[in-house]
C-alpha cells in the first residue's frame, strides 16, 4: 500500500498560483496512477487531473483545462499539481489519489482510487 500526503495549499489571490505535492510514501510509487480531486464546501468531490504512472497521459477536467498541469518526478515519489489564474471557484480541499490500474486514471473519476491522502485546504481571494 501507498500512503499519500499533500502540501502547498493556501491562502491566495484571485488569478495567483500555487503549486500542491503529493509526496508517497510505501511501495513503489512509479507503479502508481495519480490525481488529483477537490471538494468545495456542500459540493461533492470532483476529478481535477490525473496522470499515469509512466506520466505517458494527463487528463483535465473542462473547469482547469489550461490552467492547471498535473506531472509527477518518480524519483522523488512526489506528484505535483500547478495552477496558474486561480478562481474565486476553486477554492477548495484538494486531495491526491492512486491507483495502480491506468484505467482508473483516465475514467477521470468515475472508478473508486484505492489510495487518499488528507487533503490540503486551497482558499482563493478576491
Amino acid at each position: 500500500q501507498v500512503q499519500l500526503v499533500e502540501s502547498g495549499g493556501g491562502l491566495v489571490q484571485a488569478g495567483g498560483s500555487l503549486r500542491l505535492s503529493c509526496a508517497a510514501s510505501g511501495r513503489t510509487f512509479s507503479a502508481y496512477g495519480v490525481a488529483w480531486f477537490r471538494q468545495a464546501p456542500g459540493k461533492e468531490r470532483e476529478f481535477v487531473a490525473g496522470i499515469y504512472w509512466s506520466g505517458r497521459s494527463t487528463y483535465y477536467a473542462d473547469s482547469v483545462k489550461g490552467r492547471f498541469t498535473i506531472s509527477r518526478d518518480n524519483a522523488k515519489n512526489t506528484a505535483y499539481l500547478r495552477m496558474n489564474s486561480l478562481k474565486l471557484e476553486d477554492t477548495a480541499v484538494y486531495y491526491c489519489a492512486a491507483d495502480t490500474r491506468d484505467a482508473v486514471v483516465s475514467a477521470m473519476g468515475r472508478l473508486k482510487y484505492a489510495y487518499w491522502g488528507q487533503g490540503t485546504q486551497v482558499t482563493v481571494s478576491s
